[in-house]
């Protein structure tokens, strides 16, 4: 059973007022907004604001105090009509907890609907950035009505439930006074007009089915959770509303030579043990031409090169990551007669034990087998 007193922190014997200032305490606390978006924070929020609800009002705290939370409903019967409407009576008008501020209701036609793709990319377009071509299905405006909805020629006349403001509003009591709520009018669609005669090709929505194609910059440093908001490039809207966005998502694929380790690039480089012990001097292609790579001698595998400024472009700078070079030192296999007898000769040179291995597949096995 959850305990109201407990959540808002306060105590039994609490006033009004004390019970509302804990409560605007952890509002602007757990605000959703100020918690990007983390789901625990909601739940919280939505949690305290039912315990401010109950203990708000007389009735209802009254009753609480009686039977607990388990007992009668304390939804139903006046006050607020959901978080939202409390949350406006402490923070104003336009201060819904779900999102960075509910939107006041526009006159005019609606937006069209954002849109979604997913682009694939290679690891070259990440470090550098690129241009792609995009097609999208986005409805367009008709071409026969301008996407305005009414048949050519004709007028649209204002709507009588909502005066032409697209809105309507209502009023109703609460212990903390009237409170006025407004929404979209259902009559115009939020449009303040309405449609004496509908165009005969888009049934008055002013739209018609289309794909398109468009170029977009993707900017070097995106990655796999990279969102990019393309504003206008999504859907047109409904009598001749404005178009809504796109937003992009994307797939980069597996590079064959390279990983992306955050703005680093990792490659692996495979040399023989002679040339780990001798040194030696080699090239490798990289995403900013040949690079020359010098192995010392005596490096030992997992020894990382770095190459600064050769890795991924900061989405947000011009500033690029490094390329790490980790050389690893192979062991040789399927070694012949003369490989075998030198490296027999190295290791009584340099007295090392070479038949700790066992098994048959055991460099001390070949070694033994050519002698034998």
């Amino acid at each position: 059973m959850s305990d109201y007193y407990e959540i808002l922190g306060v105590q039994r014997n609490a006033t009004q007022d004390e019970i509302k200032r804990a409560y605007r305490k952890l509002a602007n606390k757990l605000h959703p907004d100020k918690n990007g978006g983390d789901p625990a924070a909601e739940e919280k929020f939505k949690e305290i604001t039912k315990a401010y609800e109950v203990l708000s009002d007389g009735e209802k705290r009254q009753m609480y105090d009686t039977y607990g939370s388990e007992g009668p409903s304390f939804s139903g019967g006046g006050g607020f009509g959901d978080i939202s409407d409390i949350f406006e009576s402490f923070f104003g008008s336009g201060a819904g907890p779900f999102g960075s501020r509910r939107q006041s209701t526009r006159s005019g036609p609606p937006a069209g609907q954002n849109l979604e793709v997913t682009v694939d990319l290679d690891l070259r377009d990440v470090v550098f950035g690129a241009e792609k071509e995009v097609t999208v299905y986005a409805p367009s405006r008709c071409d026969n009505c301008n996407g305005s909805g009414a048949k050519p020629g004709t007028s649209k006349s204002t709507c009588s439930s909502c005066q032409g403001s697209g809105s309507v509003s209502r009023v109703r009591n609460s212990f903390l006074g009237q409170i006025v709520t407004t929404s979209e009018c259902s009559n115009c669609s939020g449009t303040g007009e309405v449609i004496q005669e509908k165009c005969s090709k888009c049934g008055g929505e002013g739209l018609k089915r289309n794909t398109k194609t468009i170029k977009i910059g993707i900017p070097a440093g995106v990655d796999q959770n990279t969102v990019l908001r393309s504003p206008g490039n999504g859907a047109a809207g409904r009598r001749g509303g404005p178009n809504g966005d796109l937003y992009l998502h994307f797939n980069i694929k597996p590079d064959e030579n390279f990983v992306r380790d955050g703005n680093d690039l990792i490659y692996n480089l495979d040399v023989s043990f002679s040339q780990a012990a001798l040194g030696f001097s080699t090239k490798i292609e990289t995403f900013d031409g040949t690079q020359e790579i010098e192995v010392p001698s005596g490096t030992q595998s997992g020894t990382v090169k770095v190459i600064k400024g050769k890795g991924v472009s900061h989405i947000k700078s011009k500033n690029r990551g490094n390329l790490k070079v980790i050389i690893n030192v192979t062991t040789p296999t399927d070694l012949n007669h003369e490989q075998v007898e030198l490296l027999t000769k190295l290791a009584e040179i340099s007295g090392e034990e070479i038949n700790h291995g066992g098994g048959g597949h055991s460099l001390f096995s070949k070694i033994k087998s050519v002698i034998n």
